[in-house]
């Protein structure tokens, strides 16, 4: 869960995305288990950009195909990609073209607005 922190009128604010703003509603964070990891900070500060970036696109992608309540298979379907693909993708073993992300994420916004 990513979060900053405001000050306003003297007090310390956190700000969370609303996603997990509403996970917290429901009483649980959303599940952190089987997401791919971070790549840590080199000693220059800065993130190796293509890892940091493959990573956080399979784990944006896994959490709303969990959010939807939708497994890999189905998500490929919907999303008209194949299977292996998406795994690849949400392993971060692949840097994933902007197209196939697009589909990916249409799918899942179809998905979550059919819960709605």
């Amino acid at each position: 869960m990513g979060t900053q922190t405001l000050i306003i009128g003297g007090k310390k604010f956190a700000v969370i995305p609303y996603d997990d703003y509403r996970q917290l509603l429901k009483g649980s964070l959303p599940d952190e288990s089987g997401l791919p990891p971070l790549p840590k900070q080199l000693p220059s500060g800065n993130y190796p950009a293509h890892v940091y970036m493959r990573a956080s696109i399979a784990r944006d992608i896994i959490k709303g195909r969990r959010a939807a309540g939708l497994t890999q298979a189905e998500l490929a379907r919907r999303a008209g990609i194949q299977p292996a693909v998406l795994n690849r993708i949400e392993k971060a073993k692949v840097e994933a073209e902007t197209a196939t992300v697009d589909k990916i994420m249409n799918a899942l916004n179809a998905a979550s607005k059919n819960d709605r």
